[in-house]
């Protein structure tokens, strides 16, 4: 506990629409607590810092992700729509189709955007540092981010995770 405040240390390494939920989520709320919360985002959570957010989401590989249709009556909203990765990975715009049917189910029930989530976080005073060994190695420029991301390395965030009550790797 740093002077008396908890502290949460977030690591994102994952950026895809699905993947992009928990870090935000759970930052959000562990600063209207009023912890003190960082976010490291490595790898392929880079992605979730920069000013343009084009986030996808596959059922492909992903045996547990339903396909919920976000319209229609209740029952039919409600059936478990197994699809098989062979149509999935096989059919034209199905990525697309994924991606717009999550959107709408997560407007439908009142969930905030992945920008309305950041947003608020950026508000509650959340330390966001983007690892500057991946920014190099997939070419990105600090430019790409929005202003206040800090770019760090590991060191960076190692010295806000030090004395962190909670660690958490998503």
């Amino acid at each position: 506990m740093a002077n008396g405040t908890n502290k949460l240390a977030l690591i994102a390494s994952k950026g895809t629409l699905d993947w992009a939920y928990p870090p935000f989520i759970l930052a959000n709320a562990a600063a209207a607590m009023g912890w003190d919360v960082g976010i490291f985002f490595t790898f392929y959570g880079l992605p979730l810092l920069k000013k343009d957010l084009k986030l996808s989401v596959t059922p492909v590989g992903n045996p547990a992700m339903p396909m919920k249709m976000p319209f229609g009556p209740e029952g039919f909203q409600n059936i478990n729509w197994p699809i098989p990765n062979l149509i999935t990975a096989n059919i034209p715009g199905f990525e697309s189709v994924a991606v717009s049917l999550m959107k709408k189910g997560f407007k439908n029930k009142g969930v905030a955007t992945i920008e309305e989530l950041r947003e608020t976080a950026l508000e509650m005073d959340v330390k966001m540092i983007g690892c500057q060994m991946t920014m190099d190695v997939f070419g990105f420029k600090k430019e790409d981010f929005i202003d206040k991301a800090e770019i760090g390395g590991a060191a960076a965030f190692l010295q806000f995770a030090s004395d962190a009550n909670v660690s958490l790797f998503v």
